[in-house]
């Protein structure tokens, strides 16, 4: 049974830096044939693509939000992050972390975390 966890603040301030990590079990992030990817749902809005990180460590962002998006890994820990900059009150959002295949369909999913951006 494959299980994605979301951890990471609830509430940032803007401009701050949001940190949130994924960590995955039941599955390797090395595994040849997923995109393990970061995705996100403000209040009353559909989904929005962040961006994923493939088996190879490589990367690949929403344009929208590319200047601003990081996505790591840590392989010893089964792991990955998601790190998105400059944030303002337009970024909150719940923030799910996905297991998505070549199809671009998520098959696994986080059940989220509720990041509200407020001073």
């Amino acid at each position: 049974q494959v299980q994605l966890q979301e951890s990471g603040p609830g509430l940032v301030k803007p401009s701050q830096t949001l940190s949130l990590t994924c960590t995955v079990s039941g599955d390797t992030i090395t595994d040849i044939y997923y995109y393990w990817s970061w995705i996100r749902q403000p209040p009353g809005k559909g989904l929005e693509w962040i961006g994923y990180i493939t088996r190879s460590g490589s990367t690949y962002y929403s344009p929208s939000l590319k200047s601003r998006t990081s996505i790591s890994r840590d392989t010893s820990k089964n792991q990955f992050t998601l790190q998105l900059s400059s944030l303002t009150p337009e970024d909150t959002a719940k923030y799910y972390c996905a297991r998505a295949t070549a199809w671009g369909e998520c098959d696994y999913w986080g059940q989220g975390t509720q990041v509200t951006v407020s001073s």
